[in-house]
C-alpha cells in the first residue's frame, strides 16, 4: 500500500497527516499530527450488514498516558475502563459524523482514535476529530464529509485559533466548531458569561476556519481515498409500508393528543396491532412499521409547523413551557430544588464536603483535583419504561457534563468557599430537554444549599424544523416529539449578562450560520423569562448553610510555618484533629482547610491554628501552662506549640530561690511578652503582671543583682 503523506501549516502550527503506514489493516487509518500532538484515527466497517434498526456507529477514544508521558495509576497499572473525559472525547467525535452517514446503512462502523503523543499547545480533541473527519472520508464508508474542526479561545478581549491548553484556561471563552462545506453540524461552547455578539463573532471565526481546514486536507483525501463500498441501504419492505399508510390517520390522530404519555401510549397500540397483524405474512416486522410511523411523524411535524404554522401542544413558535420551582424539599440534604417544565421534571441535590472529597482528574492534558461535580440521572420511570438499571451511559456523561459546564463560571473561588461541591440531578420526567432542565434545577439547589453564586445560570433548548435554507422554523423549548423528529438540538445557557454554555447537534449536513444567531437570540429571550420564574422562587443563595451541612473555614498561614501546623511527625495536626473532631488539609501554598460536622469545634480549631502561626507581639499578656521548669527559669506554653522562657529573675519581684517555689510543671500562669528576637525566641515575665513592692531596689540595682547571681543563662530560650 502506498504511503500518502500531506504537511501544511494550520494557524501557525504545522499540521500532518499520513496514510498506508500504520494499521494497514484498518478500513482506512489516519495518523495526524498538529505540532506535537499525535494521533491515530482507525475505521472499520463489517463486511455484510448486521441485525440492527438503528445506524450501528460505535465511536472510541482510547486514553492512553504514555502519550503524555505518564504511568497510569490503579493495581495494574494500565487503562480500564474508559474515563469519563474519554466518553465525552468520543462523543465529540461522534456528533459532527454521524449526521454524514446514510440512515440506511446497516454495516457496523467503528471509528477508533488512539492519541500517541499529546502536548499542552494543540487539543488531543481537535486532533482526533480531524483525523476522524480525513479517516472516514478516505474509507470506503459512505461519508458525506470531510469535516473541518476549529477551536476557537478568546483572550484578553483577542480570538485565538486552536488554542493551548494554558491558553484555554486563562481565557473568557473555549468554542469548539465542526463544519462541513455546507453549514456547522456541531458546536460546544464554555464561557465565563460572555455576551451573544461575541459568540456569534466567534462562531463565523470558527465556520470559516472549518473551511480553511477542508481546503488544506482535500488535496490530501482525493490523493489517498479508496473507493466507496457499494452497500444495501435498508429500507422498510414496500408491503409494510402500504400496511402502516393505511393507518396514517390513526398515527396521525395519535400524534395530535396533548400529553407525551398519552401520544406514546397511542403509538404502542397502533404499532402492537399491525405488528400482530403483519409477523404472520412478514418476519421480523416492527422494524418497518416503527420507520414508517417515525416518517409520518416527521411528515406531520412539517406540515403541522411550516404549512399550519402551529405546534404540535398548541404553543406559539417562541413559547415556553409551564415552569414550576420549589426548592427546600429534602429535609436532611445541604440543598435540594425541583424544577419542571412542562412534563420534564428534574430533582437536583447539593452536596458540600471537604477538600479531600476533590476527584481526581486524569488526562493527556491535565492531573489535577475537581472541586465541582454535577451528575446526571436519567431512570427508565422517568419515560414509563421498564428496563435493567445500568452505570450511567454515554448520554448521562455527556448531559451531566454539559449542566457542570454551565454552572462552572458562576461559582465562587475556592478560597472564598473551599467546599467540594457535588450536584446530583435526577430526571423524574422527561419530555425534551432534561439536561437544560438540571441546568436551572442546579442552580436553584446550589443557592438553596447557600453556595455563593455569581449569578443564576438557566438554560433552553431551541429546536428546528427544516425544509432547507429558505424553508425552516425554530422552536423554543421542544419537547420530545419535536426533539426526536426535528433536526437541530441546540441547548444554550447562561446568565443574565451572557452565556455559559451551548451545545448544538443536527440530523442536516450542516447549517447556516446566520440561523444558529437567529437561535441564539431566540434562546437569549427565553432565558431572561426563566430566570424571572425561578427569581420568584429564591432569588439569591441563602445566607446561612443548612444546619446539616459540614462546616469549613481556611486559613492562610506562611509557608514556612506550616511545620508548625504539622508538628514533629506530624504530633500537632492529629492532636488538634483528636481534641476538636475535625479534618484538616494542608495545601503546599500555606492554606490549612478545617473541616467537620460541628461548627463551634471547627472555629476553635481554625483558632488554634491562627495562633500556631501568627506572630507574637511584645506587650501581649496569656495565661500559659508550664511544660518544663529549669534551674534558669520554666518554659511555658503560651499557644499551642509555641513557648517562651520565663526566667527566675522574672517570676517575682521578690527573689526565688528555685523555680519550682513558684512554677511547677503543669501550673497555670499569667504571662507577659517582654521580648521576641530575630530567630522567633520569646522571653516572658510574671512579675511585670504583679504590683511592686515599694520597699525595692530600682530596676538597675535588681539587673546587676541578676547578673552577679549568674542566673542569666544565654541560649537558654527555646521555641517548639
Amino acid at each position: 500500500m502506498s504511503i500518502h503523506v500531506l504537511e501544511c501549516e494550520l494557524a501557525g502550527r504545522k499540521l500532518r497527516l499520513e496514510t498506508g503506514r500504520l494499521a494497514n489493516q484498518a478500513d482506512a487509518a489516519v495518523v495526524c499530527q498538529y505540532g506535537d500532538t499525535v494521533a491515530l484515527a482507525t475505521v472499520g466497517i463489517s463486511a455484510d450488514p448486521v441485525d440492527a434498526d438503528f445506524l450501528p456507529l460505535r465511536v472510541d477514544f482510547e486514553e492512553r498516558m504514555y502519550a503524555a508521558g505518564r504511568i497510569p495509576g490503579g493495581f495494574f497499572r494500565r487503562e480500564g475502563r474508559p474515563s469519563e473525559e474519554a466518553v465525552l472525547t468520543g462523543r465529540r467525535i461522534d456528533r459532527p459524523i454521524r449526521p454524514l452517514l446514510p440512515s440506511g446503512l446497516r454495516h457496523d462502523v467503528q471509528i477508533i482514535a488512539t492519541p500517541l503523543s499529546a502536548e499542552h499547545g494543540s487539543s488531543v480533541d481537535v486532533v482526533s476529530m480531524l483525523g476522524a473527519s480525513v479517516a472516514m472520508s478516505i474509507s470506503s464508508v459512505p461519508f458525506g464529509g470531510p469535516l473541518g474542526v476549529a477551536l476557537i479561545g478568546r483572550v484578553d478581549q483577542e480570538f485565538i485559533v486552536n488554542p493551548s491548553f494554558e491558553q484555554v484556561e486563562a481565557g473568557s471563552m473555549s468554542l469548539l466548531v465542526a463544519a462541513t462545506r455546507t453549514g456547522v453540524v456541531m458546536i460546544e461552547l464554555q464561557a465565563d458569561q460572555v455576551e451573544e455578539a461575541v459568540v456569534a463573532d466567534a462562531l463565523n471565526l470558527g465556520f470559516n476556519q472549518c473551511q480553511t481546514v477542508i481546503d488544506l486536507i482535500e488535496p490530501f483525501i482525493e490523493e489517498a481515498s479508496k473507493s466507496k463500498r457499494e452497500v444495501t441501504l435498508w429500507e422498510p419492505r414496500p408491503e409494510i409500508v402500504e400496511a402502516v399508510r393505511a393507518l396514517e390517520d390513526r398515527v396521525v390522530a395519535a400524534l395530535d393528543t396533548p400529553t407525551n404519555k398519552e401520544r406514546s401510549e397511542g403509538l404502542r397500540l397502533i404499532t402492537k396491532e399491525l405488528v400482530a397483524q403483519l409477523e404472520a405474512v412478514h418476519e421480523n416486522p416492527r422494524p418497518d412499521v416503527e420507520a414508517v410511523i417515525a416518517e409520518i411523524t416527521g411528515e406531520y411535524l412539517k406540515r403541522v409547523v411550516l404549512e399550519e404554522g402551529r405546534r404540535v401542544d398548541g404553543r406559539t413558535f417562541d413559547q415556553v413551557r409551564p415552569i414550576t420551582c420549589e426548592v427546600d424539599l429534602l429535609p436532611r440534604v445541604h440543598g435540594s430544588a425541583l424544577f419542571q417544565r412542562g412534563e420534564t421534571q428534574v430533582l437536583t441535590i447539593t452536596t458540600l464536603g471537604a477538600t479531600t472529597d476533590q476527584r481526581l482528574v486524569r488526562t493527556l492534558e491535565e492531573e489535577d483535583y475537581e472541586r465541582y461535580m454535577h451528575h446526571y440521572n436519567f431512570p427508565p420511570f422517568s419515560v414509563g419504561e421498564v428496563r435493567p438499571l445500568r452505570g450511567p451511559g454515554r448520554r448521562e456523561i455527556g448531559h451531566g457534563a454539559l449542566a457542570q459546564n454551565a454552572l462552572q463560571p458562576v461559582l465562587p473561588k475556592p478560597e472564598e468557599f473551599p467546599y467540594t461541591i457535588r450536584l446530583v440531578s435526577e430526571v423524574l420526567e422527561s419530555n425534551g430537554s432534561t439536561s437544560m432542565g438540571a441546568t436551572c434545577g442546579s442552580t436553584l439547589a446550589l443557592m438553596d444549599a447557600g453556595v455563593p453564586i455569581k449569578a443564576p445560570v438557566a438554560g433552553i433548548s431551541i429546536g428546528l424544523v427544516w425544509d432547507g435554507p429558505s424553508r425552516y422554523q425554530l422552536l423554543t423549548d421542544i419537547q420530545g416529539l419535536e426533539d426526536f423528529e426535528g433536526y437541530m438540538d441546540f441547548k444554550v445557557a447562561g446568565t443574565r449578562i451572557g452565556l455559559t454554555a451551548i451545545q448544538m447537534d443536527t440530523k442536516t449536513d450542516g447549517l447556516p450560520v446566520s440561523l444558529l444567531l437567529e437561535g441564539l437570540e431566540q434562546a437569549r429571550a427565553a432565558r431572561m423569562q426563566i430566570l424571572d420564574i425561578m427569581a420568584e422562587t429564591l432569588p439569591y443563595p441563602r445566607e446561612e448553610l443548612s444546619p446539616y451541612a459540614p462546616r469549613m473555614f481556611a486559613v492562610h498561614v506562611d509557608r514556612e510555618k506550616i511545620g508548625l501546623v504539622i508538628g514533629p511527625g506530624g504530633r500537632t495536626i492529629r492532636g488538634i484533629q483528636e481534641t476538636y473532631g475535625v479534618d484538616i488539609d494542608v495545601q503546599d501554598d500555606g492554606t490549612v482547610y478545617v473541616f467537620g460536622a460541628d461548627g463551634e469545634k471547627v472555629e476553635q480549631a481554625k483558632k488554634v491554628i491562627e495562633d500556631l502561626t501568627r506572630e507574637v507581639q511584645v506587650g501581649e499578656v496569656f495565661t500559659g501552662r508550664v511544660v518544663s521548669v529549669m534551674p534558669f527559669g520554666a518554659f511555658v506554653e503560651i499557644l499551642p506549640g509555641r513557648e517562651g522562657l520565663l526566667h527566675i529573675s522574672h517570676l517575682a519581684w521578690e527573689h526565688v530561690d528555685k523555680t519550682e517555689d513558684v512554677a511547677k510543671v503543669g501550673d497555670e500562669v499569667k504571662v507577659k511578652v517582654i521580648e521576641v528576637d530575630p530567630e522567633g525566641k520569646i522571653r516572658l515575665s510574671r512579675k511585670e503582671l504583679l504590683p511592686r513592692p515599694d520597699n525595692l531596689p530600682d530596676s538597675r540595682s535588681d539587673n546587676r543583682r541578676d547578673r552577679r547571681s549568674g542566673r542569666q543563662s544565654p541560649g537558654s530560650d527555646r521555641r517548639r
